[in-house]
C-alpha cells in the first residue's frame, strides 16, 4: 500500500508527533532566559480593528526619538528612507536560466562567531566558481533557536551569525563580486516575548518604531487553528507548524508589516531574492505580494516547499508525479514568483544511487524524474542542505555517492544549490570535483533550460547529453558500448570521478583543419 514518505525534517508520518513534542517542549522552558517585563495594556485600534499597544507603553524615549527622525527625514509612512540606507553595489539582473546557487551555512555554523566573516573570506573562490546567488541564514534574532529558525524580533540584526553592520558588509562584497546575497526569511511563525494572562506565549515583542508597521502583535496575529498558542485570526492558510505560533497571512495588516520588513532587508542590508522557509505553512498567494514589495518581480526566490513522496512498504514508488504537481500547484499559486527546491528529485536519485537502480533517472516520457523532468526553468537541484544532511542528517544522500550527484545536477537543467559542508568542510578532492563540475557548466553555458536527451537509463548506468555540449555517465558499468562519445566527433573528457564521467564537445579536427 502507498504511503506518506518524508515530511519537513526528513521524518516519516510516524515520527513527527515525537519531534513535534521536542520542539515543543523546547519552546517551553525557553523562558527562563527571556526578558521578565509587564505586559503593555492593549487598546483597540477602531481603524484597525484590533489589539495595539499604545506607543508610550513601548518605550517614550526611544520611540520618540524614531519618530522625530522620520518626520524630519520626510519620508512616507511605510515607504524605506533611501537617504539612510547604505549604498550597495548595483546588481545585474541575472534571472533563474543562468543561476547557480550556494547555501553558505551548516547547521552548526551559528556556533563559529562572526559567520559572515567567514563568507566573506570565500567570496573570490565562490565567484571564480561562477556562483550566482549566496543563500546566508536567517538574520533575524532567535533565542530559542541559534541557527534562526525560531525568529523572535524580525528588526534585530544581531544573531548568532553576527551584526548587522557585519551582514551588510557581507552583502556589500558579494554584491560588488556580482554575486546576489539571498535571505533565508522565516515567516511562517515567530516566537513571542511575553504571555497572555493564560500563561500562554502569543504576545511578541517590538523594540523599533516602523511608521504604523509595528510588530508588537499579539493573539489576533496568530491563525485561530492553532492547536497550541490560542490565536484568534483567520483559519491557517497552510500547514502548522507546530514549535511556535503560527501566523495568519490573511491578516492584510500582518502582511503589510512583513513586507515593509522585507523591504528593509533589500534597501537596507542589501539581499536580492529570498529562500522562504518552509513555505507549505502558509497560502501561495501571499508570496507574490512579498517579493514584488520587496525585492521586486525580477528577482530570484525559492520556496522550501518539502513534498511528501510516495512509498510502498519500504520502497520509493518510481511514480513521483503528485509530489512534482504539488510543486508545480505551488510555483503557479505564488504567480510564478519562485521557484521551488526539488525534493522529489533528491529522493529519486540519492535511491538510484544507494541501491544501483538509475533506471530511475528517467520517467515514462523519457523526461528526467523529479521536478526537474516538468519545469527545469524553477527546479532548484540539490545534493544535502542544513536540514538533510549536516549534523541533522535526517534524510542524507550516500556520502560515498556525493559526488555522483553533483556530477548530475552541474551538468543537467535546473538551478543547482551546492552546500557549504560538501564545498568547505569535506575532503579536497570532493571540493577540487565540485569546482571541475561547475567549471565545464559555465564553460558550456549550461543553464537551467537546457535541452536534454537521455540516451539510456538502466540499473547500472545512465547516460545523456546537455545541449549537444556535455555527455554525462553515471553508474558502475564501464563498458557503455556504441554510447561511448567518439574523439573523432569532438568529445573529450572533462571532468570524472567514482563511477561518473563527464564529457564535452570541443571542434573535431578535421573541420578544424
Amino acid at each position: 500500500m502507498a504511503t506518506s514518505g518524508l515530511n519537513r525534517g526528513g521524518m516519516s508520518v510516524a515520527q513527527r508527533p515525537a519531534a513535534n513534542a521536542v520542539a515543543k517542549a523546547a519552546y517551553r522552558i525557553e523562558p527562563s532566559i527571556r526578558p521578565v517585563l509587564a505586559v503593555p495594556q492593549r487598546a483597540i485600534d477602531p481603524a484597525r480593528g484590533f489589539a495595539t499597544t499604545p506607543r508610550r507603553q513601548r518605550g517614550e524615549l526611544a520611540s520618540k526619538l524614531q519618530v522625530a527622525a522620520e518626520e524630519a527625514s520626510g519620508a512616507p509612512e511605510g515607504v524605506v528612507d533611501e537617504s539612510k540606507v547604505p549604498d550597495f553595489p548595483p546588481l545585474a539582473n541575472i534571472g533563474y536560466p543562468n543561476s547557480v546557487v550556494f547555501q553558505a551555512f551548516g547547521w552548526e555554523s551559528c556556533h563559529v562567531g562572526n559567520w559572515y566573516g567567514v563568507i566573506k573570506s570565500k567570496i573570490p573562490e565562490l565567484k571564480a566558481a561562477g556562483i550566482t546567488h549566496v543563500w546566508l541564514p536567517p538574520c533575524s534574532s532567535s533565542p530559542v533557536a541559534p541557527q534562526g529558525y525560531m525568529p523572535g524580533q524580525l528588526y534585530n540584526l544581531t544573531s548568532k551569525y553576527g551584526t548587522e553592520e557585519q551582514l551588510v558588509d557581507l552583502n556589500k562584497a558579494l554584491r560588488a563580486a556580482g554575486i546576489a546575497p539571498m535571505a533565508d526569511i522565516v515567516i511562517n511563525h515567530r516566537t513571542a516575548c511575553y504571555q497572555d494572562e493564560d500563561g500562554t506565549w502569543n504576545r511578541f515583542g517590538d523594540d523599533k518604531d516602523h511608521d504604523g508597521h509595528d510588530i508588537n502583535w499579539d493573539a489576533w496575529a496568530i491563525t485561530c487553528d492553532d492547536p497550541v498558542f490560542n490565536g484568534t485570526g483567520n483559519p491557517d492558510t497552510g500547514e502548522d507548524f507546530h514549535g511556535a505560533p503560527d501566523l495568519d497571512h490573511a491578516n492584510p495588516h500582518l502582511r503589510e508589516c512583513l513586507t515593509h520588513w522585507m523591504e528593509y532587508l533589500a534597501k537596507g542590508v542589501g539581499f536580492c531574492g529570498w529562500r522562504f522557509d518552509y513555505a507549505k505553512g502558509y497560502g501561495a498567494e501571499f508570496i507574490k505580494e512579498y517579493v514584488e514589495g520587496s525585492v521586486g518581480p525580477d528577482s530570484v526566490n525559492i520556496g522550501e516547499f518539502w513534498t511528501d513522496l510516495k512509498w510502498n512498504d519500504g520502497d520509493l514508488d518510481y511514480n513521483q508525479d503528485e509530489a512534482r504537481q504539488r510543486l508545480a500547484d505551488w510555483i503557479d499559486g505564488t504567480g510564478r514568483s519562485a521557484g521551488a527546491f526539488d525534493f522529489p528529485l533528491k529522493g529519486i536519485l540519492q535511491e538510484a544511487v544507494k541501491l544501483t537502480q538509475y533506471n530511475r533517472l528517467q520517467d515514462p516520457e523519457g523526461k528526467p524524474s523529479g521536478f526537474l523532468g516538468w519545469w527545469p526553468k524553477r527546479a532548484v537541484t540539490f545534493v544535502e542542505n542544513h536540514d538533510t544532511g549536516s549534523t541533522q542528517a535526517h534524510w542524507p544522500f550516500p556520502k560515498d555517492k556525493v559526488e555522483i550527484g553533483y556530477a548530475y545536477i552541474l551538468t543537467h537543467p535546473g538551478i543547482p544549490c551546492i552546500f557549504w559542508e560538501h564545498m568547505f568542510e569535506w575532503d579536497e578532492g570532493l571540493k577540487n570535483k565540485i569546482v571541475n563540475l561547475m567549471e565545464v557548466r559555465k564553460r558550456n553555458e549550461i543553464k537551467s533550460d537546457a535541452q536534454i536527451e537521455i540516451l539510456t537509463a538502466e540499473h547500472d548506468v545512465y547516460v545523456a547529453k546537455i545541449d549537444d555540449k556535455l555527455i554525462v555517465k553515471l553508474g558502475p558499468r564501464y563498458d557503455i558500448g556504441g554510447l561511448q562519445p567518439s574523439e573523432e566527433e569532438g568529445w573529450v573528457k572533462a571532468a570524472k570521478g567514482n563511477e561518473w564521467v563527464v564529457w564535452e564537445k570541443t571542434t573535431p579536427p578535421a573541420a578544424a583543419a
